[in-house]
């Protein structure tokens, strides 16, 4: 494509060079550059694109996107733009022939739920036999195959190239996780999205490289409302009028309130040998009973969103309940397989605030015990690992405090950090510093009814030590320590 087709939806200043020039492509990493290809400065809490220009001619770009005065070789076409993230926006759904007008689109929002949520929209509508795509969290899903990816909303070339692939495998609709810092750095921009989706909102993201204070934070997530046709809204977090400031949407509810469009009455939490999770009875434009096999009250408004999105589709009740009855998401209150007389969970609960929402709702169950194996991040803000330490020792009847992702830490400092929390509890617990030794430890011991939390890793495939990862998957852990003790069944 030639520059100036590119750059048509851009306001821009062409200061150097030719915009009737061919462009092959279109890269914001000076390592990525290839032949002929245009160079998008972007400026990071770590890098600033600016600072690489050399490196990108020399690599075989042709023109260079800068939001500041630059120095650049006479043979290169330069323009100048406002904000070069939102340019690069702009030029990413252009060269990719705009794929989100070819989809139908649904932006999910929300401090927690957005990964859930996004999994149950998905597997509704696949039931439904509308072929889904979905970029978030746990990648790029297109076609049953995962693309990892580095953040929950990529970078807008990436999102932009995701949707193409999405179009071209034939899907009809694209779900994505629309967090705050991707709604900030216009991740999201240059086309609006059919349907956006609030899950809810609390205090989470603030700090040096995501958001300055929580006015900022509640902003962002308020912009997803401001470029999309249709809102679909928690109307039961107390944040929801701030949500739709300035919103330019029409507005759609649901919640546990009966002022709801689609409400939910009777909920009751399910645990039996072969299903934990809740059930509860639809009002309001819908009425039927559903059942969720995901734990907990917060699982139930995640499938009201999705119940919310799939009425749009004219989803049928028969896809609804089957989507949800067997909905799994990898490393989200995850059941194992496993012996029926105790429950072995995955999530990715790795601070004080979604280890306590984990930990209450499974007390809610009514276990024998409780046992909560986990860790916390090394090069992280030690308040962390006391206020998750604490945590656990008030609703866990044993912790198991191990490593998770150490990094360039000792982790025998970060269990002790977390100790000290924990001592101001009256809480159980036992310091294994291995999580393969920690995971064998919670098997070894479990009793008849326990639920058994390993909470940190989630989805994560890895442990990352001294600098380096390597591969740790917890549920092929559990499953090789279950086969080691006889178990056998469905590995």
């Amino acid at each position: 494509m030639r520059l100036k087709d590119i750059l048509r939806d851009v306001e821009h200043k062409t200061v150097a060079g030719n915009e009737n020039i061919e462009i092959t492509d279109i890269v914001y990493d000076s390592r990525k550059v290839t032949k002929q290809s245009v160079f998008v400065c972007l400026a990071g809490s770590n890098f600033d694109g600016h600072e690489y220009i050399n490196d990108a001619i020399k690599g075989g770009a042709i023109a260079i996107v800068a939001e500041r005065a630059i120095k650049a070789p006479q043979s290169a076409t330069v323009v100048m733009v406002k904000d070069t993230r939102k340019a690069l926006a702009f030029m990413a759904a252009e060269f990719f022939g705009h794929p989100a007008s070819k989809l139908k689109t649904i932006g999910i929002t929300g401090t927690k739920g957005k990964t859930t949520t996004a999994s149950m929209i998905r597997e509704i509508l696949q039931i439904e036999g509308i072929k889904t795509g979905l970029i978030g969290t746990l990648g790029v899903v297109v076609d049953g195959n995962t693309i990892k990816t580095n953040n929950t909303t990529p970078e807008s070339y990436e999102v932009q190239k995701y949707l193409d692939l999405m179009v071209k495998s034939g899907c009809k609709v694209a779900v994505i996780e629309a967090s705050s810092i991707g709604l900030k750095e216009h991740r999201l921009d240059g086309f609006v999205f059919d349907y956006g989706v609030f899950t809810n909102f609390s205090n989470d993201h603030i700090g040096q490289n995501e958001h300055a204070d929580m006015e900022e934070y509640i902003e962002c997530k308020s912009l997803l409302f401001r470029k999309c046709k249709v809102g679909i809204l928690n109307k039961d977090d107390k944040n929801f009028e701030r949500v739709l400031n300035l919103h330019t949407c029409k507005v759609k509810t649901y919640g546990f309130g009966q002022n709801a469009d689609i409400y939910a009455k009777d909920e009751k939490l399910l645990l039996d040998k072969d299903f934990v999770g809740i059930k509860f009875t639809l009002a309001g434009d819908l009425n039927f009973e559903v059942k969720v096999a995901i734990p907990g009250k917060f699982s139930a408004y995640n499938a009201l969103a999705a119940i919310s999105v799939a009425n749009e589709f004219a989803a049928s009740q028969e896809s609804i309940l089957s989507g949800l009855k067997n909905i799994k998401v990898k490393g989200r209150i995850e059941v194992l397989e496993g012996p029926k007389d105790y429950t072995i969970l995955i999530d990715y609960a790795h601070n004080a605030l979604s280890m306590e929402n984990v930990l209450s709702t499974l007390r809610a169950y009514h276990p024998h015990r409780l046992i909560t194996l986990f860790g916390a991040g090394g090069n992280r803000p030690k308040g962390r690992r006391y206020e998750m330490g604490e945590v656990s020792g008030n609703l866990s009847d044993l912790s198991i405090i191990t490593e998770d992702n150490s990094r360039d830490e000792n982790v025998n400092d970060i269990l002790r950090d977390i100790e000290i929390g924990i001592k101001k509890t009256n809480g159980k617990y036992v310091l294994i510093p291995d999580r393969y030794e920690a995971i064998e430890y919670s098997i070894d011991i479990a009793e008849p009814g326990d639920i058994i939390i390993l909470a940190g890793k989630g989805h994560e495939d890895y442990q990352e030590k001294n600098g380096k990862k390597y591969h740790f998957d917890e549920r092929e852990v559990v499953a090789e320590i279950l086969m080691k003790k006889g178990y056998t069944k469905n590995f």
